[in-house]
């Protein structure tokens, strides 16, 4: 365990901040600040106060995928999780078992030739898991219509039992978010970025503060099992490549907005930390032994305490102000997850 917190049931931000009372937007969620070890309570919609013209945020137009559809496996009702689409077509998979209560629960992976028959006259078959250490995603092949068609007529956003009820895709979309032109998108939302509004935006781009943006389409949370995160799909254009190392030569701050940034940049930058233009699949875990190279700051959501991307909070701070300032806000009764507040950590 990376931080020696547990975060109580009722810290689980059950619903969007806009649904939680009248004339609420996305914004109005609050704002952890850390410099160190020395931890500061903010308004996100402060925001713009706390960074400075020349400061750039690395920003995931990842849109978010309707990633969730029923099946059945013989007379059993499952749901399908689709994660990840390969180059070779097949489609990274996790199959869970409806617990009655409008979610799921994690289910046994496998077995290799297992059959789900989805709507519209899909058929999918797993074929090998996705990674050695452990068999809950797995590779599957897919016949019958297009998987993304399928998941637009019938899919819904995935959710977890700490939610309260299924909300529409467009709770699930960043204000940054674009369709890609092969459909691809993101499994689960980038959530670090969901407070933004084109309000405050603007009112960052007045103040002189830059946007880099970059894609990773992540596949699912691995919140349950605490595995290494898989291989996700990743591009940082020329351009973002060209603004990060201008602001990176100057007296910029480049700050991620979420995980998903910091891997797409750290992955695209060499030794000498210069980014390269950059589009492939990466594999990179950022721990504090390998560091970071490009990214000063992190704006990101409240992560699980066995949550691999603590260590890529602790790359980029250290162990005792991530310590210090889970503790702060365990005892600010700050929200988790998704729906939840979020967290600024600046050099």
């Amino acid at each position: 365990m990376t931080v020696a917190v547990q975060i109580p049931e009722e810290l689980s931000a059950r619903i969007p901040v806009e649904q939680r009372g009248a004339g609420l937007d996305r914004d109005a969620v609050r704002l952890l600040v850390s410099h160190g070890t020395e931890v500061s309570h903010h308004a996100f919609v402060e925001l713009p106060q706390l960074l400075r013209a020349g400061d750039l945020l690395v920003v995931n137009t990842s849109a978010t995928l309707a990633a969730a559809v029923d099946g059945q496996v013989g007379h059993a009702r499952v749901v399908v999780h689709f994660s990840t689409r390969g180059d070779d077509g097949r489609w990274a998979v996790e199959l869970r078992d409806p617990d009655g209560k409008g979610t799921t629960r994690a289910r046994t992976g496998g077995p290799a030739g297992l059959e789900v028959r989805l709507p519209g006259g899909v058929r999918l078959v797993l074929e090998e898991p996705l990674s050695a250490h452990g068999a809950r995603l797995w590779w599957a092949r897919v016949s019958g219509a297009g998987v993304l068609g399928m998941l637009r007529e019938h899919g819904r956003p995935i959710r977890y039992s700490y939610t309260e009820r299924d909300q529409p895709l467009s709770v699930y979309q960043t204000v940054f978010a674009l369709p890609s032109a092969d459909g691809a998108g993101s499994a689960e939302m980038p959530s670090a970025a969901r407070p933004f509004t084109a309000r405050l935006v603007a009112e960052l781009v007045s103040r002189g503060v830059q946007f880099a943006p970059i894609t990773l389409h992540t596949g699912v949370a691995s919140q349950e099992v605490h595995e290494p995160p898989y291989p996700e799909r990743f591009a940082v254009p020329e351009a973002s490549a060209r603004l990060i190392n201008a602001v990176k030569a100057g007296d910029g701050r480049i700050v991620a907005v979420g995980t998903t940034a910091v891997r797409a940049v750290e992955s695209a930058a060499g030794p000498d930390g210069v980014v390269r233009a950059s589009d492939g699949w990466t594999d990179l875990v950022v721990t504090p032994e390998r560091g970071v190279r490009v990214v000063d700051g992190l704006l990101t959501g409240l992560h699980e305490p066995e949550a691999s991307h603590l260590l890529m909070l602790e790359a980029i701070a250290s162990r005792a102000a991530i310590g210090r300032s889970y503790e702060e806000a365990l005892r600010g009764l700050y929200l988790w997850h998704e729906f939840g507040d979020v967290h600024l950590i600046l050099p």
